[in-house]
């Protein structure tokens, strides 16, 4: 049989790539960069780098990058909530998961954004946990009804309560961070479990330009060292906090991250870095950050491919759309970011279900886009040599008057070669129209309605729910919430 050729795309050449990288290095070198947290201050000022104490800046030499380099996995190795399924995390491996901390959810009655609650928390945990090309889950959203100094906890107990899946979570506050490893070494057994078997994986964004605030930087130390994998997210706008040119973006996109390695590397060697990033081509008409621009997914695809030549795990913001609604724009710029995200073969991709530049999630947004990525993943498969030989011998029964139709090859191979979606229309015009003309995100509300009513919340055993609450409880007591909201489906 003859092998199978996984479609790829490249941006950059070889020469490209060294001179992206070589001027980074300069970068944190000659300028270096502003670390707030005096932890990590302390230490760069043990590993020897000199240090401007009245401007926090740091200046790292490419010896200790190269040092930091040398000690950072080239995969991750992920685990589900049971323990039981596992997810590789590097080379070219493509994971889906919805885009994280949207502050509105998309009503779809009225069409209209809305400041999503504690029920809206559950249904997206539960239709993401059902979506099987959406391989890990997120935060995705962020509850109004709880108080902002524990929403961060918040959401992740959720996520932890609903899904099965690894969960794409953060911080929003440095002591936020404890009580989400609490509740992770719940489902765990114990705090050996979060680097045996990591289930999350932790966001971390530097501020542009060239600059680690106190709390991504303290999310850094404290997830390397209680062993879960840090997501480095970049998040420079051309033109307005990075270089406007694609190539000076990735510089700063290089030096940042770089920066951020480090600090992992520094507190605990070996610790579990993921090379991501949100950056955007901003556009100056608007003031806006347009992810679903062009520029945008080029930028995504050339870090990743810069962190594929330094042998890193990656991560973009793809798939996921600028469009208020459900429309023709939003499906257009999901679609092409997947694509492109799959073809790039980034490991993580963030988006899935969101709207309105990363603010917003969509429920029958999210069933659409697990659609695409489920096209994504047949077009990663290739085109496969089935069986020797290929077709010569089918056309004898034809040509005797057969019909491919009848033929065992077809009914051997024509739910293997295919897909089927749930949600795209593939019907004729009178059977559309007599079904009641509706659109795709209409038929999308009914299987998220199918869903929630046929599907039981996947909640984990009796004695882990127990002792989640018992962790959330006491951070909701800690920070003055007497009672949690009421949680559906949980009993």
């Amino acid at each position: 049989m003859i092998p199978t050729i996984r479609p790829k795309v490249e941006l950059l050449s070889p020469a490209l790539i060294k001179t992206i990288l070589d001027e980074g290095l300069a970068v944190l070198e000659k300028q270096g960069i502003f670390v707030e947290n005096e932890e990590a201050l302390r230490l760069f000022q043990d590993a020897g780098m000199k240090i401007e104490k009245e401007t926090r800046r740091v200046f790292i030499t490419p010896k200790l990058v190269e040092k930091g380099l040398a000690t950072t996995p080239a995969s991750i190795t992920l685990s589900d909530r049971s323990g039981q399924r596992s997810y590789t995390v590097g080379g070219d491996d493509v994971h889906f998961d919805p885009g994280s901390a949207a502050v509105w959810i998309l009503d779809h009655k009225t069409q209209v954004e809305r400041a999503a609650v504690t029920d809206d928390m559950v249904n997206f945990v539960r239709i993401s946990d059902g979506l099987d090309n959406l391989h890990f889950q997120s935060t995705g959203l962020v509850s109004s009804d709880v108080p902002d100094i524990i929403a961060d906890s918040y959401r992740l107990f959720i996520g932890l309560l609903f899904s099965d899946k690894p969960v794409v979570t953060g911080t929003f506050k440095v002591a936020g961070f404890a009580p989400m490893r609490d509740m992770l070494a719940v489902v765990r057994g114990g705090e050996a479990g979060l680097s045996s078997k990591p289930l999350a994986i932790f966001d971390a964004c530097p501020s542009p330009p060239l600059k680690w605030s106190n709390l991504t930087t303290q999310s850094l130390i404290d997830s390397a060292r209680a062993g879960i994998p840090s997501e480095l997210i970049s998040m420079g706008m051309t033109g307005a906090t990075s270089p406007v040119t694609l190539a000076g973006t990735l510089v700063q996109h290089v030096a940042e991250t770089l920066a951020g390695l480090i600090i992992c590397q520094l507190a605990k060697p070996g610790a579990p870095v993921i090379w991501g990033g949100s950056p955007s081509s901003f556009d100056m008409r608007k003031g806006t950050t347009p992810m679903g621009a062009i520029e945008t997914m080029m930028i995504d695809m050339a870090y990743a491919q810069i962190a594929k030549h330094l042998k890193l795990p990656t991560h973009a913001y793809m798939s996921l759309s600028d469009a208020k609604l459900n429309d023709s724009q939003a499906g257009l710029e999901t679609a092409l970011g997947a694509v492109l995200a799959g073809l790039a073969g980034i490991n993580v991709v963030s988006g899935p279900g969101m709207l309105n530049f990363e603010s917003c999630q969509s429920l029958e947004k999210l069933v659409i886009d697990d659609e695409i990525c489920g096209m994504v993943y047949r077009l990663l498969a290739g085109i496969s040599q089935r069986e020797e030989p290929i077709a010569k011998n089918l056309f004898e029964a034809i040509i005797q008057g057969g019909s491919f139709l009848t033929l065992p090859h077809t009914r051997e191979w024509f739910r293997k070669e295919h897909t089927f979606p749930r949600v795209a229309d593939r019907d004729t015009y009178d059977a559309w129209a007599a079904a009641g003309r509706k659109t795709m995100d209409d038929r999308a509300h009914d299987e998220v309605e199918r869903m929630l009513a046929s599907r039981a919340p996947n909640l984990p055993a009796p004695e882990v729910v127990h002792e989640l609450r018992k962790v959330m409880e006491a951070e909701a007591k800690r920070n003055g919430l007497t009672k949690l909201p009421a949680i559906k489906g949980l009993g």
